[in-house]
Parts: C-alpha cells; structure tokens; sequence
C-alpha cells in the first residue's frame, strides 16, 4: 500500500496524466476503445453512461462513436440541484444541447426531465485519477460514484451495471487504501488492455 495521502495521491497522479502529450491523449482514447470494445459488457450493453473528459481525463469520445455506430444508448451523469450528493443520469443523443452545472462540467439540457436511475443502467464508463489491481478507484474526492453505486456494495446479487474505469498506465498504482464506503470497479481499461479485478467474472475478453 502507498504511503501517500489520497491528497498527495491526486496531485501526483493528476500531474502526471495533465503531462501526457496531446497526441499520446489521442492516441490512448483510441487504443482503449479497441480494448472496450473486445469485452462482453460492452458487447452486451444497452444503455451506457459515458462523461465528458476534464482535467487530462481518459477521453471517451471514440467509445462513445463506436456505440451509437452500434445503436446503444448513452447517458451522462448529471447533479441534483439539492440534496444528496449522488448522481442521476440522463440521456444524450448525437448533437443534444449541453449547459454547465455548478462545478463547469456539461451535463444534458432539461436532465431533470429525462434522467434516469443509476440502476437502469447497464455499463458505467467511469473516469479516475488512480486505480489498483483489486478494482480500487481513487477518484477527485466527493464521493459522488460510490453514494450513487453503493446498493452493488450493499446487494450482492446486483450485477447491472458493470462499473469500468478508462485510464492511462501512468495512473495504475499498486496498492490503494480502502475504505467500507469504496464501490470496486469490474476492471479498468488503459491504452496497454484490460485489468480485470476479481469482481469482473462476467466482463471477459472476447478476444
């Protein structure tokens, strides 16, 4: 286990994938894409929730063309003005009009009309600044994914959705603390593959 704060952590991580080139960013998103595309949950997935990168985040733009292409749904997440901070998601069809929540990050116009249970869902591309071999997500701090994913932790017998993380190599550590609240990834996707974790028995590699 790192020695490192979850602070000191985020730094770290943040810097080193804001270093990476814009052309190695690119270049990444496309290999991960190949990679998501080889595995059965993205294969049989219907209704995906993507998000829109920032800060030097894995981008999901080639994922998400790939599956309109495959005539899948996409949802992003969306805030609640008030109350708990969890997440809902709403969905976003080709060309739909985006406005910026209270933390600048865009989210569907009139979300409040069409969003849609986090349960509904049937895959979550989850963004990251760090992750472990056990499925261990370390992300910027508020906790909004594992509130909104916390009945995968609490019942066992939900397998929908499969919570992926999109990340470059430079983000993987070895061992990340945890905490009783933490919700596992399935795996992760880098530009190098699949790392599947020990909750990922129905996410294989059809490749």
């Amino acid at each position: 286990m790192t020695d490192a704060s979850p602070r000191t952590l985020r730094r770290r991580l943040r810097q080193a994938r804001n270093a990476l080139s814009a052309a190695a960013r690119r270049s990444a998103a496309e290999r991960v894409a190949e990679h998501l595309l080889g595995l059965t949950c993205f294969r049989n997935a219907r209704r995906i929730a993507a998000y829109l990168a920032t800060d030097g985040e894995l981008d999901p733009a080639p994922i998400v063309r790939c599956a309109r292409a495959m005539g899948k749904e996409i949802y992003l997440p969306v805030l609640l003005p008030v109350g708990p901070r969890r997440l809902w998601f709403a969905p976003w069809p080709p060309e739909a009009p985006l406005a910026c929540n209270r933390y600048g990050i865009p989210e569907p116009v009139r979300a409040a009309r069409t969003r849609v249970s986090p349960h509904c869902l049937d895959l979550v591309l989850t963004p990251l600044v760090g992750f472990d071999a056990a499925g261990h997500r370390l992300g910027m701090g508020g906790g909004y994914y594992d509130r909104t994913f916390a009945f995968l932790r609490r019942h066992r017998h939900w397998c929908h959705p499969r919570l992926v993380g999109l990340a470059y190599e430079c983000q993987r550590l070895q061992c990340l603390p945890v905490h009783p609240w933490d919700v596992p990834l399935a795996g992760v996707v880098t530009e190098s593959g699949w790392h599947p974790s020990p909750h990922s028995r129905t996410c294989r590699n059809l490749r």
